[in-house]
């Protein structure tokens, strides 16, 4: 009996978890070239709606990610409520980090309505080729660090060279499971190949 409820459970769960990252749209781009967990996109430019982390922990726990959930449920000039998009973005050093929400296609950076709160912006990233790593796991600047070498130890293998700091995509909620988080980490490409 033991075993039935927690095979129930555990299927909940795992469905839950798909079930949660598909409903929510995704920043668009194109796979260039695939070799196992790395890929070269190309991506359009997006619309960001952004706001600085003050935490070195880069965690949202400086009130951050509250910041952007308030403005798509409603906090902004328009009252407009904005779907919640994925990823969320992280990039930056620890001194000047930011943290993005991708604003659905329907909207550009004429039509999302003003922030009200003084430390969020609307801002659009160009269109560029980008390195991607796609890992799995909770969140730590110790992880981070390790699939960003990882990520820079293919690009010099492929003879690619990266123009940015490094940004790290997060797909799923806090509550889902380690295991089964989908995380990426992106590198601008300095010259398309």
């Amino acid at each position: 009996m033991a075993a039935i409820l927690t095979a129930g459970w555990l299927g909940t769960l795992l469905g839950g978890c798909q079930l949660t990252r598909a409903g929510y749209e995704s920043a668009p781009y194109k796979v260039v070239r695939a070799e196992g967990r790395f890929e070269l996109r190309d991506y359009p430019a997006l619309t960001l709606v952004e706001t600085p982390m003050t935490d070195s922990r880069r965690d949202g726990s400086d009130g951050s990610f509250m910041r952007l959930f308030n403005f798509i449920t409603g906090a902004n000039a328009a009252g407009q409520k904005i779907a919640m998009t994925t990823p969320v973005f992280m990039s930056g050093e620890p001194t000047n980090a930011a943290m993005a929400f991708v604003m659905p296609a329907s909207l550009t950076t004429a039509t999302v309505p003003r922030p009200t709160a003084g430390t969020v912006t609307v801002r659009e990233s160009s269109a560029g080729r980008f390195a991607v790593l796609r890992f799995r796991g909770g969140r730590s600047a110790m992880r981070e660090a390790e699939v960003l070498a990882e990520l820079r130890t293919w690009l010099t293998a492929q003879a690619l060279q990266s123009s940015a700091t490094p940004v790290f995509g997060y797909f799923d909620p806090p509550w889902t499971p380690a295991p089964l988080r989908r995380n990426e980490v992106m590198l601008r490409l300095a010259v398309a190949p």
